[in-house]
């Protein structure tokens, strides 16, 4: 039988014990996920790993609450807790200062990271991210409103791509059975209840703390994006003061998966070179 490929390595985080993949040398690159339902960092990054580890240490935890890593008893599921997870693993592996990319849910753990930890973080990337206030995408509500079932995920997945025929019934079916482990299903129902704005109200940073961030970054989004609207990095861009915001045409929320190697090359030549 086939070993599960989602499944890494395994290390302690701040008494967590945590899923990751860690691949190549050079300067640490570490990668973080989104939110979707039965989302693991191999999940969002399968394409992008291999690449990014020919020329860097590229590091891809699964979050507290999301694939493989444990999910500890009464923990809440909050900005300031993943924040600390993903802190915990960058101290855990001794990886000292990191470039960070976060797709989505993660572009505001990436920049989360980058106020709470300055010294730590060198470059950012930010992929079709959230952590600006926003009116909720319907879109997004779907999808943070998706249940462990066939029918549900066959309903939301589409909403991910630009090129709907990217979305196969084996796509769905392998996400399903992600989704619908019981640890899995149990933690995505206590982190996104309706109604939903108040959860990505919550992984918003102010204003201020976004013009804080003195980091280079580079900010990426799908011009087609159903899930997170491209008008977010487009203010993120009016607010951070040292970036580049680069639009893929006929790409949805999946950058990394439809213009995977674009992507790769963009994001190598940024943590390389810089602006």
């Amino acid at each position: 039988m086939r070993e599960n490929p989602e499944i890494g390595r395994s290390i302690d985080a701040g008494g967590i014990r945590t899923n990751y993949h860690d691949e190549g040398e050079g300067r640490p690159v570490l990668l973080i996920h989104g939110s979707g339902p039965g989302v693991s960092a191999w999940a969002n990054w399968r394409l992008t790993l291999p690449e990014l580890a020919k020329e860097f240490r590229v590091v891809a935890p699964d979050i507290v609450g999301f694939g493989f890593t444990e999910r500890p008893e009464g923990i809440s599921y909050t900005r300031e807790s993943w924040t600390n997870h993903l802190g915990s693993v960058i101290d855990a592996l001794g990886l000292g200062e990191v470039d960070v990319v976060g797709n989505s849910f993660g572009g505001a753990m990436a920049l989360s990271l980058a106020v709470a930890r300055p010294a730590q973080v060198r470059r950012i990337v930010l992929m079709g991210a959230v952590g600006i206030h926003t009116p909720i995408s319907p879109g997004l509500d779907a999808i943070w409103g998706c249940e462990p079932t066939y029918e549900d995920m066959s309903r939301v997945t589409p909403l991910f791509a630009y090129d709907k025929s990217q979305i196969t019934d084996d796509l769905v079916r392998l996400r399903t059975a992600a989704f619908a482990r019981p640890e899995v299903a149990q933690a995505w129902a206590q982190m996104f209840p309706a109604p939903r704005q108040r959860w990505l109200d919550a992984l918003a940073l102010d204003d201020d703390e976004i013009r804080s961030v003195r980091q280079e970054t580079l900010v990426v989004h799908g011009r087609e994006d159903e899930v997170i609207p491209l008008a977010g990095s487009r203010k993120l861009a009016a607010l951070l003061p040292r970036n580049d915001l680069h639009e893929f045409g006929r790409c949805g929320h999946w950058v990394q998966i439809e213009a995977a190697a674009r992507f790769c090359r963009l994001v190598a030549d940024f943590l390389h070179h810089g602006l």
